[in-house]
This record gives C-alpha cells, structure tokens and sequence, in this order.
C-alpha cells in the first residue's frame, strides 16, 4: 500500500535518524574530549556513563521504537512481528536508562553526594518510573494474547499518547542534566562566558530538542499511521464492535451449516429418485 505523502516522511525519517545519530555522537565527543573518559570506578569516569546511556538508549533509540510502526517498508510485516521489534527497542532503551541510573548513583554514593535533591532528578526518575510501567503494561497488554480486545482498544489510545508524554519529558530532563552538569563543572572559564565546552554542550541540547520534534512530527500525522491488517478490516465491518462481529460470524456460519446440510438432504433425495426410476424401467421390460 503507497503512503500518502511518502517523499515528506522519507525526508523527516532521514532527518531524524541524522540529528539522532548525531546527538549520540556529540554526547561521546563530549565526555571523551572535555569530560576525560569514561571509566566504571565510582569517579566523575563513570558518571560520564549517565549522559552517553541516556541520549543513546533513553533517546535516540526510544524515539526509533516510537516511530517503528510508520515505517511503511514494514506495513507488509506480520503485527506480532513488529510488536515484538517495538518492545524489543523500548527494553533496549529501559536496559540503557537503568545502567545510567546506577552509574548516577554510585558516584554520588562513593563521593558523598546526596542523591536525588534536584529537579532534574525528580523528572528523570520520574520518566524512567513511568517507561518502566509503559513497558510492562504494555507487553501484558498488547504482546501477549490473552487480553480481551475490548481492553486493548480502550487502551491503545493511552498507551500512543502516553508514550509520546514520557518521550518528550525524557527530552526535558536531558536539557535540565546538560545544563546542571555545565554550571556544576564550568568554573574557570565560568558557564557564564561561553567557553568552548559550553557552547558545544549547548549544540548537543539543540541537536535533542530537534530530534525530539522530529519524532513527535512523525508519530502525530494521522496519514502515515500504520494501515489496518486486511484480515483486522474483514472482521469488523463498519466499525463494528468485537462482540458483533463474534455475533454476525456465529449466524454467518450457521447459515452455512444449514445450507451444506439442505445441499446433502437434496443430492439424497436426487439418487433415491433416481434409483427408483431405473427400477420402474427394469419391471417395464
């Protein structure tokens, strides 16, 4: 099935997976050139890990699981199949963000740093609290097959828009940690005059602010939802409901039991008729 307006989407897709990949890349140009290294020793090494998990996992590879339904080359792939593709990224990005959260913790823990005092903290434990849910209601809900379908169509709605509310708040907290971090380890020059560290840190947030609405643009234009499966179109008729189908299919079938039944009772009623006659043509003879 073509996509209306396909040359758009392709253009916002590349655009996207550019300014992501590149977000990814400034985050690793920054603490390998300006914030000395990574490192898993309990120092300000391993706490570099917290930025470089959280733009790549948290970010760029959940703004990838979001937009995975529009991807038409995809629309002839089975549901199952890219539902599993959709939560496999998503745990991929909850691997990634957890890890981040661990390396935030142990640094502060080893250094004596109290934890969870600022607002970017608050957001963020907050969004990966909330991913954490997102993610188990929906592989309950949506993977596995025994949820009714009444639940999961007054669900989907929820889960679509939920999903692009933790996004955007993850892109949020990334612009409140870039900035924290600045102001905490810009002194001398301080954050204030626009040293090189600065200015590149700030081009990274840019970078995120643009993918985030790339994203959110793509996941938001109704004409390049995912179509309909064609078997999901022949059950409901009509937007019919779930339990009218069931009904319509239940008579629908009995008609066909009745029909197959009056079928055979005729074809009988055809061979005796038949053989009483060639019995009359032999007691003629």
């Amino acid at each position: 099935m073509a996509m209306e307006g396909y040359r758009g989407f392709l253009a916002l897709l590349v655009s996207a997976l550019l300014v992501g990949f590149l977000s990814v890349i400034f985050t690793l140009v920054w603490v390998l050139h300006y914030r000395e290294g990574l490192g898993w020793d309990g120092t300000s090494l391993e706490f570099n890990w917290h930025p470089v998990l959280v733009v790549t996992g948290f970010v760029f590879i959940q703004g990838i699981a979001i937009i995975v339904y529009r991807l038409p080359w995809t629309w002839k792939c089975s549901k199952l199949l890219m539902k599993c593709i959709h939560a496999g990224l998503n745990a991929v990005a909850a691997i990634l963000a957890i890890i981040s959260l661990v390396a935030v913790f142990d640094f502060h823990n080893a250094l004596n740093i109290p934890n969870m005092y600022s607002l970017h903290s608050w957001v963020g434990l907050t969004a990966v609290i909330f991913y954490m849910l997102q993610l188990l209601t929906g592989f309950l809900i949506f993977l596995l097959p025994w949820a009714p379908l009444s639940l999961r169509a007054f669900l989907m709605p929820i889960h679509v828009r939920s999903g692009v509310l933790i996004f955007g708040t993850v892109i949020a907290t990334v612009l409140m940690g870039v900035t924290e971090k600045l102001i905490f380890a810009l002194n001398n020059p301080a954050y204030s005059t626009l040293p090189p560290e600065g200015v590149f840190a700030n081009v990274l947030g840019l970078l995120v602010v643009v993918f985030g609405a790339l994203i959110c643009w793509i996941v938001t234009t109704p004409k390049w939802k995912r179509p309909k499966e064609p078997n999901l179109t022949l059950l409901q008729p009509n937007g019919g409901t779930p339990g009218q189908v069931e009904g319509s299919l239940a008579v629908n079938f009995g008609k066909m039991d009745k029909s197959d039944s009056e079928l055979n009772d005729e074809t009988a009623a055809r061979k005796r008729n038949v053989a009483l006659d060639e019995a009359a043509q032999r007691s003629t003879m």
